[in-house]
């Protein structure tokens, strides 16, 4: 018997005032992408389960972490560290913590290298955003805010290869087992991983061995965990992440009457993190040309005067499109093309407009941005801005 999800919870969303500085784990351990997986096991210790790779100079490459490698169906005594290694986005000390919980949902990495310029201080892990966020007032949300309900769940006859299936359709890593709708266990994509991928005896070093059809055929209480952690839909978020810590689960089921009706998992903490981080905004360009040649190096510098106009103008402006149309009116007798090249910016401040003509794409699109840049400085939302019109004064007048 299979329930599903389909419900969105609204929450009052709090702001987390902690960043990146407060949270992570200073320190972090080295292995190199050429030693074997089985070398590198016991360098995980008190530091976060993420281990920093190197390549033969040095340099650092990307992270592994110890879950990847209980997940792994590669033989770890013949398995080169590179082979499960993933690069990471990295952080910087003053980043908010909703922008980790995105990076890590986005990138589906949940230990993240922080930098200070270009040298690795550490990494900050998705218990660290998940424990310092709890800290502020947002822990004290019920749990029932920000659970998955109406989870997905499997009677216990039901068979281990249902289960397989339903997490390769559903994309889900855990599922509650119940007896006549009672609670009775857990299965998780680790326990599909331990009793499925990894038999005890391998055909050959490094193979990665298929499923074992007796396995996918035994009933599903014949790998479940028992007893579940549980907690109900009223306990604060952060009772519920200690319990996570205390019992070193990555997954709570919420229970009422001992029947679920919801799941929480370490997910479930971070996106409504990553929901409270606002939108990066951004400026862009699209190009409309007829008849024009516009090479790389051409485009390159156009996206280069385009770049240095966002540095100024992208945090006022918030966000806008700017639309190049190019197109040509012939040729000189030197063969070069006479161009027109017309600018519409459109902006959450407001459209602006300008155009110009002249015999090389370059110069003719930075003389019309040149111009657009005069119409943005004049406008209502700026006129009043003097250090955008010293700026501006500064540039088109230089002291000689």
């Amino acid at each position: 018997m299979l329930k599903s999800h389909n419900e969105n919870t609204s929450i009052e969303v709090f702001s987390v005032v902690k960043i990146v500085e407060d949270v992570f784990s200073q320190g972090f351990v080295e292995v190199h992408e050429n030693d074997t997986i089985s070398s590198c096991l016991s360098r995980f210790k008190e530091l976060p389960p993420v281990l920093a790779v190197l390549d033969s100079k040095g340099r650092y490459k990307g992270v592994i972490s110890r879950r990847w490698i209980t997940r792994s169906s590669f033989a770890s005594s013949g398995t080169k560290v590179k082979t499960l290694t993933r690069p990471a986005p990295d952080v910087t000390l003053h980043d908010s913590l909703g922008k980790v919980a995105k990076l890590m949902i986005e990138s589906e990495i949940r230990q993240l290298p922080v930098y200070s310029g270009e040298k690795l201080l550490g990494f900050v892990t998705d218990e660290d955003v998940i424990h310092g966020s709890l800290m502020e007032q947002w822990g004290n949300t019920r749990v029932e805010e920000i659970m998955t309900k109406k989870p997905f769940v499997m009677e216990e006859d039901e068979s281990v290869g249902a289960i397989v299936s339903l997490f390769k359709s559903e994309g889900i890593s855990h599922v509650p087992i119940v007896r006549y709708g009672k609670l009775v266990g857990i299965v998780s994509i680790i326990d599909i991983v331990r009793n499925v991928f990894q038999p005890k005896k391998r055909q050959m070093v490094g193979e990665i061995v298929g499923k074992k059809v007796p396995v996918l055929n035994m009933p599903a209480k014949g790998i479940m965990v028992k007893p579940v952690i549980t907690v109900l839909p009223e306990t604060k978020l952060r009772e519920a992440a200690e319990q996570m810590r205390k019992f070193d689960v990555s997954c709570l089921v919420v229970a009422e009457k001992g029947r679920p009706v919801g799941i929480m998992t370490k997910r479930d903490f971070l996106e409504p993190l990553a929901q409270m981080e606002k939108p990066v905004r951004r400026l862009m360009v699209q190009f409309s040309v007829k008849d024009v040649e516009i090479d790389d190096i051409q485009r390159g510098f156009i996206m280069g005067d385009f770049e240095s106009f966002t540095s100024r103008y992208g945090e006022t402006l918030e966000s806008g499109t700017l639309f190049v149309y190019m197109k040509t009116h012939g040729t000189n007798f030197k063969g070069d093309q006479l161009i027109h090249c017309r600018l519409q910016f459109r902006t959450r401040k407001g459209s602006f407009f300008s155009s110009s003509e002249g015999w090389g794409v370059e110069q003719t699109f930075r003389l019309a941005l040149d111009r657009l840049e005069g119409q943005i400085v004049k406008s209502t939302e700026l006129a009043q801005d003097r250090e955008f019109a010293k700026d501006y004064l500064r540039r088109r007048f230089p002291l000689t």
